[in-house]
């Protein structure tokens, strides 16, 4: 690209408003201003320059503060709106089914709205992810656009700068000393160096400048935000994040969803009240107990090598613990979380096969609930097929017995059964307190006879590798806030003519009432001509204009 010549032989990149070597006004604009742009030293901004291919057009999209103030706005609003309703990794619902009936039954037709939209699982989305995603990009290009031109610069700046730039600063001073003196330079950067200023010195100017490193604090917080949204995309690798609920009976063996592998046994689990003397007498009455504590024995184990996905034959026991509230089972990572119980649930129901006129028995068919068979075979051609079960029974739509839900809360049976006599089978519907015969009259039916509860605890499963990265983003952020807070990054420029003219300029990012206090220092030491704050002598002239008028 064509460059721009400067008056002092320096060839400037085009869109820079300032020499990079002494510091002379280049456009029309900047030399009409009465004060020197300093916001990014007078550099040229790629996105300021550059509008001819797509990439130029996608990064200067990308580099706009308007563009990122908006895709922080959108962030937070959809962030937000997740927040209305639990989201659905909160819920106790494994199909896609249940939950949606969880929305429409709990939150009515606002809820089956936020779940047919997907707001109901909003953190997963495609678009929220996206939108994360353009932030990042965002932040990226809007630093390297900025930033790296900034650094060049400031690395880069020479120490004696033309009057122009000089006479263009806030503040400006040009004077005789006020007092006989020779060596008025080597005074200047002796204070300045007590006061902690790095001074560089050119022939018969300096420059004293501290704490650069104040205009990297906005950067330092763009390293942090990128920091911390790589940690919430990673969130969406398997491994990184595993946030999961498993209801688990007493006995019962269950593979552990998030861990690969892994299967979870509850030993026993245990409640304890604050009166554990009336805690039977009241379960059995249905009063609410005031759990003192509530624990599973737990044995993790792990499949072994070379093992396929679910098979249980060979498992090695890996972890043996007590889960309590607060006091959660540990490994590899992953921690199991006591967050729920369900006491007394049905587990086994035993019936009887008999006959209706005599009262006797053929024998009994003992079924598990959670797995059951579809033959029992009671020996001597008697035999009873279950046709069908439906563990949740909430009644008949065509024809056909439905279920609320997979748990075995109300659970119903049509049951086919054969015997020497009725060799072609009856057919009849079973469930709690209802028999029906829909083919006829039956000669033998299922007699209850009893049933069998467990208990059953609910765990969670959580792992959390991003946490480290949420730390160190978070950190960095801050580390970025303090220092674009507490320091300012302050220069002052210093020139001797021959005729003894002494010119002073100074500029700082921020608190301008600080480097005055420290210019009155310098100047009462090396006896300095008094400097001007042309901000302020112009409101002074607008205050005197008005009141004039």
């Amino acid at each position: 690209m064509e460059k721009i010549r400067c008056e002092c032989g320096h060839e400037n990149p085009i869109g820079t408003k300032l020499c990079g070597v002494c510091g002379r006004a280049l456009t029309e604009e900047e030399q009409q201003n009465k004060l020197a742009d300093m916001r990014y030293d007078g550099i040229a901004i790629r996105s300021k320059t550059h509008n001819k291919s797509i990439i130029d057009k996608v990064w200067n999209f990308f580099s706009s503060v308007k563009v990122g103030i908006t895709l922080i706005i959108l962030n937070l609003l959809a962030a937000s709106i997740g927040t209305i309703l639990p989201q659905e990794f909160y819920i106790d619902a494994s199909t896609e089914a249940a939950k949606k009936i969880y929305y429409e039954d709990i939150y009515g037709s606002f809820g089956s709205l936020y779940y047919n939209l997907g707001l109901s699982d909003i953190y997963s989305s495609w678009w929220f992810q996206i939108l994360v995603l353009m932030l990042g990009v965002s932040i990226i290009i809007a630093s390297i656009d900025r930033g790296v031109p900034l650094h060049k610069n400031l690395k880069n700046q020479r120490v004696k700068r033309h009057f122009n730039f000089m006479k263009r600063q806030r503040i400006f001073a040009e004077g005789q000393t006020t007092a006989q003196q020779d060596n008025t330079l080597g005074q200047v950067e002796e204070k300045l160096k007590k006061m902690r200023y790095n001074v560089r010195r050119e022939g018969n100017a300096l420059m004293a400048e501290k704490n650069r490193f104040a205009r990297y604090g906005p950067y330092i917080n763009h390293v942090g935000l990128i920091v911390f949204l790589i940690a919430v995309m990673l969130r969406l690798i398997p491994g990184f994040h595993v946030d999961e609920s498993i209801w688990v009976a007493e006995g019962e063996m269950r593979a552990v969803p998030g861990m690969e592998g892994f299967f979870i046994y509850n030993d026993d689990f245990l409640l304890e009240t604050h009166d554990n003397q009336a805690q039977g007498e009241q379960l059995k009455q249905g009063v609410n107990v005031v759990a003192k504590n509530f624990q599973t024995d737990a044995i993790l184990y792990k499949q072994a090598e070379g093992s396929l996905p679910g098979q249980t034959d060979n498992l090695e026991e890996v972890l043996k613990e007590q889960i309590r509230v607060n006091h959660p089972m540990k490994y590899d990572g992953y921690a199991f979380y006591q967050m729920d119980y369900s006491l007394n649930e049905l587990y086994k129901m035993k019936f009887a096969l008999t006959n209706k006129e005599t009262g006797a028995s053929l024998g009994d068919v003992v079924i598990d609930l959670t797995n059951p068979e579809k033959t029992y075979d009671l020996g001597d051609g008697v035999r009873v097929d279950i046709l069908s079960y439906v563990p949740d029974f909430s009644g008949f739509k065509n024809g056909q017995p439905q279920t609320a839900t997979p748990a075995p809360n109300n659970p119903a049976f049509i049951f086919r059964m054969t015997t020497p006599e009725t060799p072609e089978g009856e057919t009849s519907f079973v469930a709690i307190k209802q028999t029906l015969e829909p083919l006829g009259e039956t000669k033998y039916k299922m007699a209850f006879q009893n049933i069998e509860t467990r208990d059953k605890t609910g765990l969670t499963i959580r792992k959390d590798s991003t946490i480290p990265f949420l730390f160190v983003g978070g950190f960095i952020f801050m580390l970025g806030v303090v220092i674009g807070s507490y320091w300012a990054h302050r220069r002052i420029w210093v020139e001797e003519l021959e005729d003894g003219t002494i010119r002073l300029a100074a500029h700082t990012n921020k608190n301008w009432f600080g480097i005055k206090k420290e210019l009155d220092v310098l100047t009462e030491a090396a006896h300095l001509p008094a400097y001007i704050d042309q901000v302020d002598l112009e409101k002074e002239k607008e205050k005197e204009g008005d009141t004039a008028l």
